[in-house]
């Protein structure tokens, strides 16, 4: 696929004025006017945009339930949600991610959604999803929105080179993939460059396909292993880029982004990074590079990947939950939400957004492949585990930047892995 012009005026303003406007949201008590406050991390003009006239379409129709837009920054939710959830000021609807709220949710500060999302939502969200936004009492306590999967870019026209067959198919098997890898690799450069300076969410995502949970979560009850299915994917990794050498290992080193210019440079014929990339190719490649997005990589237990859904939740000291709630089903609904995945170049979570959005870019830029992602991402057991931040922080990622970087065995990173976990568990 040549680069493509981006689709700026995909889902605009004319669609969202075409939504359905809930004009049956409920008032407050006694009829008197309500006031939330919704705190949007959302970061990109087109996004940002997006986000504006769905706020502004929700005050127009609905003039006794208003909603005052706050801007939050991803770089810092986190430390600001303690703070307004310990002072008592956190806004009634709250942008986050499922992996940052169910410690939230376990301290109690974020209200249990159930009663007020719409049927129409809760059946066009795959149950999956639902269940990286369900707490161990079995309550919603945010409604998911957008996703991001990891795929594989292919430089077109180094397959041509190579005399190699551009994979199609629903799924690509890692083996098949390791095989392309090592196909592609010239005296002039790799088959594959991966940036995995942060390495943690993409192994812990992929493991999913090799049956590699890391946790196993009873209520509080948790379990950890590293055992041969959690080890399978940064081995592969390894592997490539030691054993097989076709996989720059100075890119494991690096950033998805500054990764990024080696590939569209012709140093990697394949580069794999979250399906957001796909912008960075429309928006920076030159107009002569021939991109595709592959299918899906897919270990012994399929193509599944972790949903770790972007996510609005009320907060359980909002006085106008059920309100709060309205605007969130608004929020929700599909032209809404595909304007905003459009600008995020991410996946909505409901088949309704994901089938707009196919509509509104003809499935060109990747639309097509990365769309098709959204039903192999589902619920994993390390995101209801509450001290998997700590873990993730402290042991996962500076324990697999070692065996990337071949400074330990695989048998050294089971056994830092594991033992982080205990004195996390046990602190």
């Amino acid at each position: 696929m040549t680069r493509t012009t981006s689709i700026s005026a995909g889902i605009g303003v004319a669609a969202l004025a075409a939504a359905t406007i809930v004009t049956a949201a409920p008032a407050g008590a006694s009829g008197e006017s309500v006031n939330l406050t919704f705190q949007s991390l959302a970061f990109q003009e087109t996004t940002v945009s997006a986000v504006d006239e769905i706020v502004a379409a929700w005050n127009e129709a609905n003039p006794e339930i208003q909603v005052e837009l706050r801007q939050g920054s991803w770089d810092n939710v986190h430390d600001e949600l303690v703070t307004q959830f310990a002072g008592g000021t956190a806004p009634d609807v709250i942008h986050d991610e499922s992996a940052d709220i169910m410690g939230f949710a376990e301290q109690g500060y974020l209200a249990d959604l159930t009663p007020y999302l719409s049927e129409d939502l809760m059946a066009d969200v795959p149950e999956g999803v639902w269940q990286a936004v369900t707490n161990a009492d079995g309550a919603i306590v945010a409604a998911p929105t957008l996703m991001q999967s990891y795929v594989v870019f292919a430089n077109v026209d180094a397959f041509e080179a190579a005399g190699v067959e551009v994979p199609t198919g629903e799924t690509l098997a890692w083996d098949d993939f390791e095989a392309l890898a090592a196909e592609l690799t010239t005296d002039d450069g790799y088959g594959l460059g991966w940036g995995l300076r942060s390495p943690t969410a993409t192994i812990m995502n992929l493991a999913l396909g090799f049956g590699g949970d890391f946790f196993t979560a009873d209520g509080e009850d948790v379990t950890f292993e590293a055992g041969d299915a959690e080890m399978e994917v940064p081995r592969r990794i390894h592997d490539l880029a030691y054993e097989a050498g076709a996989l720059d290992p100075v890119s494991l080193t690096l950033s998805g982004s500054d990764t990024l210019p080696g590939f569209v440079g012709g140093d990697y014929a394949m580069y794999v990074g979250g399906n957001f990339i796909a912008q960075q190719l429309v928006d920076s490649a030159p107009e002569d590079f021939n991109w595709v997005v592959l299918p899906p990589l897919a270990g012994t237990e399929g193509a599944n990947q972790a949903a770790n859904p972007q996510t609005l939740s009320v907060a359980a000291e909002s006085e106008h939950p059920e309100q709060a709630a309205a605007f969130i089903n608004y929020f929700m609904e599909a032209e809404n939400l595909a304007a905003v995945a459009e600008g995020d170049w991410l996946i909505p979570t409901s088949g309704g957004a994901r089938d707009a959005l196919l509509e509104s870019t003809g499935g060109e830029s990747g639309w097509d492949a990365i769309l098709a992602t959204g039903d192999l991402l589902v619920a994993a057991p390390f995101q209801s585990v509450v001290d998997y931040p700590q873990w993730r922080e402290q042991t996962a990622t500076p324990a697999f930047q070692q065996y990337l970087a071949d400074q330990i065995s695989l048998e050294d990173l089971q056994a830092q892995l594991t033992s982080g976990w205990e004195q996390v568990a046990g602190g």
